[in-house]
């Protein structure tokens, strides 16, 4: 049967102005998919970047932002062809799903869910899909991370950056954290156990020279993965640093960000101009790698989910860092907390009692 739901709404991309939220019929669930009463909703940059039509991967026209959550299941389709139901009313699980997930309730293909581990809340839930499968992917698949490897990760307070070092922390690698603001190093230190010595700061002309004695700290002599979401001035330091087969895994752009609800194509494109260029013979002669992704790819490979998530199921990871939980109702303020970079860990809003 149909169902009411509240979600939010832009009716095209171009500005976080016209971001609504709307009342809207959902018709029942699909063969092969569930019904999912949102309990809390997972921001994420590319939430950002979708409403400003600066992500690669934009819907055309209207379109409910989200791609991360977690919830109840509410109803389930019929079994499709081939597949047994996964999911039973009444579950609890998280949510993945390419877009649509500003929502108190949606649709799913039930093989973009996992059942939320015991103990862990609905906001844990939700602040843990998307993040913890871009470490994981950046860090293990591409970076070839592994016992003793000295990794730089740049946003290490942030949600992917905080899954980053968990995920090193299980395979006994060794961490060198970049953080924005000073601030947000406590945390590394407390939660992870970070040194002092291997936190640095990424402001400043000296990046290169604070690399360098966080590299001394460890005794090695470079990085054997740069796992990097910003981009930017640190980008050749930390590149120039990377040890003979090390690898550069880049998954964002953070320092193209625009502050205001537009985009700034001004500052943009002065960004553009001044982006990092890579000689691929001197990457030869260096034996360096460089390689870039879009976690969007997991949504158009559906059957590589469940072995996905039972990759990370193994490495028995504890329920992510919440840093800031807003209501459902102020995901503008969310949002415009997110663009300003003063976040620490994940974001989420929590869904009350709404339709």
């Amino acid at each position: 049967m149909h169902s009411q739901r509240t979600a939010w709404r832009i009716d095209r991309a171009g500005s976080l102005d016209r971001l609504r939220q709307t009342v809207e019929t959902l018709p029942p669930p699909a063969p092969g998919e569930v019904r999912v009463a949102m309990r809390a909703i997972g921001l994420n940059f590319a939430d950002v970047f979708a409403c400003l039509g600066l992500y690669s991967a934009t819907p055309r026209g209207s379109f409910v932002p989200g791609l991360e959550g977690a919830g109840i299941v509410a109803a389930v389709g019929a079994p499709a062809a081939g597949r047994t139901p996964r999911f039973a009313v009444g579950d609890r699980v998280i949510v993945l799903t390419r877009f649509g997930g500003y929502a108190t309730a949606l649709n799913v293909d039930d093989r973009y869910l996992a059942a939320i581990p015991a103990g862990w809340s609905f906001e844990e839930a939700a602040a843990w899909p998307v993040q913890t499968l871009t470490a994981w992917y950046g860090l293990v698949s591409l970076g070839a991370a592994r016992a003793g490897s000295t990794v730089l990760v740049q946003s290490a307070a942030g949600g992917v950056g905080l899954q980053a070092l968990a995920i090193l922390g299980r395979l006994g690698a060794r961490p060198v954290c970049i953080v924005g603001h000073a601030a947000k190093a406590g945390i590394l230190s407390t939660q992870f156990g970070v040194p002092a010595a291997q936190i640095v700061l990424r402001s400043g002309r000296d990046f290169g020279v604070r690399l360098d004695a966080a590299l001394a700290s460890l005794g090695a002599k470079g990085f054997d993965l740069v796992f990097d979401a910003v981009l930017g001035d640190g980008f050749r330091p930390a590149f120039e640093r990377l040890a003979p087969e090390g690898r550069y895994v880049l998954y964002g752009a953070a320092d193209f960000m625009t502050r205001g609800t537009r985009p700034n194509y001004a500052r943009l494109a002065w960004h553009w101009l001044r982006r990092p260029r890579l000689d691929p013979l001197g990457m030869i002669a260096s034996n360096r790698g460089f390689l870039a992704f879009n976690l969007i790819w997991l949504w158009e490979a559906i059957d590589r989910v469940p072995a996905a998530y039972a990759a990370l199921d193994a490495l028995d990871l504890a329920a992510p860092h919440v840093g800031a939980r807003y209501p459902f109702a102020e995901a503008r303020r969310a949002l415009d907390d997110l663009q300003a970079g003063q976040t620490i860990g994940k974001s989420v809003l929590s869904v009350e009692a709404l339709p």
